[in-house]
């Protein structure tokens, strides 16, 4: 599938601020899909700009500011193909629990403590799937997307996975975060997905960024999987970013220094995906 992105930021301060170092994780990740053209593009214009890798392998665009403003505009633009990964199965895989993964996926396996329900909800869903990992996966997808109310939050972090859970509701990242935390318990390896589908569906009309979880599947690695649309991630999403937590995903991190002011954030998201 052929992706065309153009994904507007605008920061409006009350006053003239003088804006610090950002850190913008808006180009696709290395291993998205075949990148055709991207530009990212801020007014007004950085002293400084470059691109790193971050720890967890995402394209890192880092901007240095000099002046004052009382606007910040950041526009990135992309086009690429994304292709779907073979489908896996469960046919040679180890039952669950897995034990403790090489050193390098360990970090995919830390969490906050959770509640015994969270537990039992896993552990409920591993017996009724008989312990087959991608069975497991497949159906804690569909039974989360199956049981929650699904709502738009423009802003801040994913809940935890325990108001998740009871309140059935929640966003795409809240979703991603509860997925994750049944996982991690037992034993599979997985990480934070922030970026974009093909699907328009929203409950307001626009579109947004997106969240979904990866799992690490023996011999198939990284798999991606869907609860808020309730199916595996195939050539209609575009990873921007992956890692342990959210806050490593964010798509914009930066600041301003000056007198106490007021801030307000637009965005805009264009997608066209066939």
């Amino acid at each position: 599938m052929k992706f065309q992105v153009r994904h507007e930021t605008v920061y409006s301060y009350a006053t003239p601020v003088t804006l610090g170092a950002h850190r913008l994780r808006l180009s696709p990740r290395p291993d998205a899909g075949r990148v055709l053209a991207r530009s990212i593009l801020a007014d007004p214009a950085p002293i400084v700009q470059r691109e790193v890798a971050d720890p967890h392998g995402n394209l890192m665009t880092l901007l240095d500011f000099e002046g004052r403003t009382d606007r910040l505009r950041l526009e990135s633009t992309f086009e690429v193909e994304t292709s779907a990964p073979p489908r896996a199965d469960d046919a040679g895989l180890p039952n669950l629990p897995w034990a403790a993964p090489e050193p390098a996926l360990r970090p995919y396996l830390a969490q906050p403590a959770v509640s015994g329900r969270v537990a039992l909800f896993a552990e409920g869903l591993r017996h009724e799937t008989g312990a087959a990992p991608l069975a497991f996966l497949d159906t804690l997808t569909q039974r989360l997307f199956a049981r929650t109310d699904r709502r738009i939050r423009d802003t801040g972090f994913a809940q935890g996975p325990d108001e998740t859970l009871e309140r059935a509701q929640g966003a795409c990242r809240d979703l991603a975060v509860l997925f994750l935390a049944c996982c991690r318990q037992i034993g599979m390896p997985g990480r934070f997905v922030s970026g974009y589908q093909a699907e328009a569906e929203s409950v307001d009309g626009q579109r947004h960024l997106h969240a979904w979880p990866e799992v690490h599947v023996p011999g198939a690695g990284w798999l991606g999987f869907d609860p808020t649309h309730g199916l595996r991630v195939g050539d209609g999403h575009v990873a921007l970013c992956a890692a342990p937590t959210q806050q490593d995903t964010m798509p914009v991190e930066g600041g301003y220094y000056g007198a106490p002011t007021g801030a307000r954030l637009d965005y805009r998201i264009e997608i066209t995906a066939r």
